[in-house]
């Protein structure tokens, strides 16, 4: 699949829903990094804008990147519809090409999955770089589908923290793995259907 391609599939799949206007974080989000202090945070594959905002509310600098125009727009109208203009820097990034710049002390991939071509290490690794010294990166993956889920393919894999890690393939002297686990949740679908989904959570720290 091509970049014009994937583009035009993500594009496709946020036009053809409404645009949300309170996107809820991400429960692995919030309950990782409430209490600490807010500094400069990137959101890898912001979609609908639910964790960039929540961030943004909690005094975090952020930079929503995503591949889809219409979820890059659809969150700049919303960050500044909730006062949030100020702190929500949504910009539109093919992450099989480009890496948004800057150091940050926070970023986040949330279900960074896609049919489309992705070098998920490569992207993760330099994310990681792009920490400054004490940031965290967080990378929470499906562990199972949810009946409304794109992907229903029986036999599709999905990587454990540990794999994804070793895939990463940082320096121990340098990047900590502080959280590897896969816990499970209620999540909430379209039309309010609910499952019992898996999360595969992985925080790295980087400490020098």
């Amino acid at each position: 699949m091509t970049t014009t391609d994937a583009v035009a599939f993500w594009d496709g799949v946020y036009a053809a829903r409404p645009a949300a206007g309170n996107p809820q974080p991400n429960a692995r989000l919030t309950e990782t990094v409430t209490g600490l202090p807010a500094g400069d945070a990137l959101d890898l594959g912001c979609g609908d804008g639910g964790d960039a905002l929540w961030l943004a509310g909690q005094g975090w600098q952020v930079t929503a990147a995503d591949i889809s125009a219409v979820a890059v727009e659809r969150l700049a109208a919303l960050a500044r519809a909730h006062g949030l203009g100020d702190r929500v820097t949504a910009v539109r990034h093919d992450l099989h090409t480009s890496f948004p710049p800057g150091g940050f002390d926070l970023i986040c991939a949330h279900y960074l999955h896609t049919p489309c071509d992705l070098d998920r290490a490569t992207v993760l690794r330099s994310a990681a770089h792009a920490l400054r010294p004490g940031g965290r990166l967080l990378v929470v993956d499906h562990g199972s589908a949810a009946p409304w889920s794109w992907n229903q393919d029986p036999d599709t894999h999905y990587p454990s923290p540990q794999e994804v890690a070793a895939g990463i393939d940082l320096a121990p002297e340098t990047w900590t793995v502080e959280r590897a686990d896969a816990p499970r949740r209620i999540a909430t679908g379209p039309g309010g259907r609910t499952a019992e989904v898996i999360d595969h959570v992985l925080l790295i720290r980087r400490t020098a």
